[in-house]
């Protein structure tokens, strides 16, 4: 029988309704914070009213509140600060999640007994820096994204009194852990006082350039003729001999210059590889085949960034990452089902980050700079069956609020706390209860045939694939079962401190 402790499940929240779904799919704790004082400026509802309510919610559910105040603080904010964050510290959340030494300072100095998160953005990657924080009485260190699972470990083995935190799940930043001057470079929107705009996900084309003898600066010059750097790369490789003494191609130590789309005629100096041109655009973490792995290690939190995705992320991710935590607490085996499933969520690709050692290409998505979803699509949500009689309906209906289409003959699926179920929609009212065929993601309220238990759901359209596709998926899901095997791991190592 495993004795594995189950480690805390963290969900983001960017709205209350957000906060209720982590709650609703398996969350046991959220993190929220002030526009002002954390990285989420943009697409933050929670003021103080809000912050309060949260927390007044979380707790009467037996659930915990942290709140995000992990800005990398100028002077301006430390004038300001003590005096913005008392009346939060007076709503009694569970901890401040900080990243900044001078704010935790004076946090820990007036209110010693408020517990503070250490934030990614500290990037501890040591357990020597864990126990200097532990020193300045620091409760939970967030552990950096650049660790691997044997790293994170050794740090279990050499601090095991205070909590650490991982994250499992979410995008990556291309800086370490976050700390990155991209947007503030070209735009002046700096990422560390929580307006980035993702200038990382770019698009980007290359320029050939001269330098300047003079100044050293790159000087812009009209791309011409046919070179290729893929090509004229690969050739240079097969030059070399075994010695190391072939030629070198004459463009392969020139300066590029790079124009973003959205900025035509600003051209900035840049390098470029051979795969083309979303050069800094980081795939999506996704680690929940690691999730028993951390449990047998002791981590006592995992972490899923996204307070600026959706209601139906927030849901999926919690449900998938919730059976991961009971499965690996049960010592059931790992299910690849739950890979699959993350299919479903609009990403950039996936990896396992740094957890593991990989190649290189492996990290980066070099094909696009947006999110895409191949398996299924966020379509609505399932207000329940108020109003049915009004507009004539008898039976088992339900009333959706669209987010994308869907249509009479779709394959959708119920995303349910309770448990999910398919069905191919047959028939479809719109809101006034005439028969229509598709329901536009406006959004517009339709009624479809459905119990009315299910009132609170979300709908997702199921991407059918055609025959060869099919037959392709459950190939990936053969060799995704292949890899599992490997992500069976012994009872925890008797060295190891008890999880906690």
């Amino acid at each position: 029988m495993s004795t594995l402790k189950a480690p805390e499940l963290l969900l983001p929240a960017g709205s209350l309704d957000k906060m209720r779904a982590a709650y609703d799919f398996g969350a046991d704790a959220v993190y929220a914070g002030q526009p002002r004082y954390s990285l989420r400026a943009r697409n933050n509802e929670f003021r103080l009213e809000q912050i309060r309510q949260g927390i007044e919610e979380a707790h009467a559910r037996g659930k915990k509140f942290f709140v995000t105040s992990n800005l990398i603080a100028h002077n301006d904010k430390i004038r300001t600060y003590l005096r913005d964050i008392e009346p939060v510290i007076d709503l009694k959340p569970d901890a401040l999640i900080m990243a900044d030494a001078g704010l935790i300072m004076m946090v820990k100095e007036k209110w010693p007994e408020v517990p503070v998160h250490l934030s990614v953005q500290a990037n501890t990657t040591n357990w020597a820096a864990v126990k200097f924080w532990q020193k300045m009485g620091v409760a939970r260190i967030i552990l950096s994204r650049e660790l691997s699972l044997d790293e994170i470990e050794k740090i279990r083995q050499e601090c095991p009194d205070i909590e650490l935190e991982v994250f499992v799940h979410g995008a990556l930043c291309i800086a370490y852990s976050g700390r990155c001057l991209l947007s503030g470079y070209f735009n002046h929107r700096d990422p560390n006082q929580g307006t980035c705009t993702n200038a990382c996900r770019w698009n980007y084309a290359t320029h050939d350039a001269e330098v300047d003898p003079t100044t050293g600066e790159a000087i812009a010059q009209k791309m011409e003729g046919d070179f290729n750097f893929e090509a004229a790369q690969q050739k240079a490789e097969q030059s070399f001999s075994t010695t190391g003494n072939g030629e070198r191609h004459p463009k392969a130590d020139q300066v590029y210059l790079i124009e973003e789309l959205g900025r035509p005629g600003q051209r900035m100096p840049i390098m470029e590889d051979e795969h083309g041109t979303y050069i800094m655009n980081s795939k999506d973490l996704r680690a929940v085949e690691h999730v028993a792995r951390l449990a047998q290690i002791g981590v006592d939190s995992l972490k899923i960034e996204g307070r600026t995705k959706s209601l139906y992320y927030v849901a999926r991710t919690a449900q998938v990452y919730r059976r991961a935590i009971d499965d690996a607490v049960a010592g059931r085996p790992f299910n690849p089902e739950l890979l699959l499933e993350l299919e479903g969520l609009s990403n950039r690709g996936y990896t396992g980050g740094l957890l593991e050692r990989r190649p290189s290409n492996d990290y980066q998505n070099y094909l696009n700079g947006h999110s895409a979803t191949q398996r299924s699509q966020f379509a609505g949500e399932v207000l329940g069956a108020e109003g049915q009689d009004t507009v004539g309906l008898a039976g088992d209906w339900v009333q959706v609020e669209t987010k994308n289409h869907f249509a009479v003959g779709d394959l959708l699926e119920v995303v349910h706390p309770s448990g999910n179920v398919q069905l191919r929609l047959e028939r479809m009212h719109d809101a006034h209860g005439q028969p229509v065929a598709v329901a536009q993601g406006n959004p517009v309220r339709v009624w479809i045939p459905l119990p009315a238990r299910y009132a609170g759901a979300l709908l997702a359209r199921v991407v059918e694939q055609p025959a060869a596709a099919a037959t392709s998926l459950k190939q990936q899901a053969a060799r995704l079962q292949e890899v599992v095997d490997g992500f069976q791991f012994a009872a925890p190592n008797a060295a190891l401190p008890s999880p906690r």
